[in-house]
């Protein structure tokens, strides 16, 4: 498999930033790879809170990430402000592939770049369901061409 190549900015629909915290940095003085998943949960969950269709606590229908992955191409590190970028690369019936870019600072060039895939499922029976209309306009809104 090879390893994608770093975008820029222009390739995303929707951005929110991120301040790194001094506990983000490991040992070797950059971001572990841990923190960059919670910082595509914060971008695709902070997206989804504002567009508002999707009530955590009431919601029949929730998301459930079933993939993830992440290519590394350069650090980041505390004090830097990450610019995280997101975009929805594929709607299905039940699910979305999101993609996120993470740039550090005013990079134009990712430093990574990950994506995930939720599922939507009843919030109760744990099956999946078809995307609620209003959540699909939503994700349609910042939708890439494949």
């Amino acid at each position: 498999m090879s390893k994608p190549t770093p975008e820029s900015r222009s390739a995303y629909r929707y951005f929110r930033d991120i301040t790194t915290r001094w506990m983000d940095n490991d040992v070797y003085a950059h971001v572990n790879n841990v923190v960059y998943y919670s910082w595509f949960d914060t971008v695709v969950n902070a997206w989804l809170l504002e567009q508002k269709v999707l009530d955590f606590a009431e919601s029949p229908t929730v998301g459930l990430v079933v993939e993830t992955g992440c290519s590394y191409f350069s650090s980041i590190a505390f004090p830097d402000i990450v610019r995280a970028g997101l975009r929805v690369a594929r709607l299905g019936t039940s699910s979305v592939r999101y993609e996120v870019g993470l740039f550090a600072n005013d990079n134009d060039i990712a430093s990574a770049q990950g994506h995930f895939v939720h599922v939507y499922v009843d919030r109760l029976t744990r099956r999946p369901v078809p995307l609620p209309d209003a959540l699909r306009r939503a994700l349609e809104s910042i939708q890439v061409a494949s």
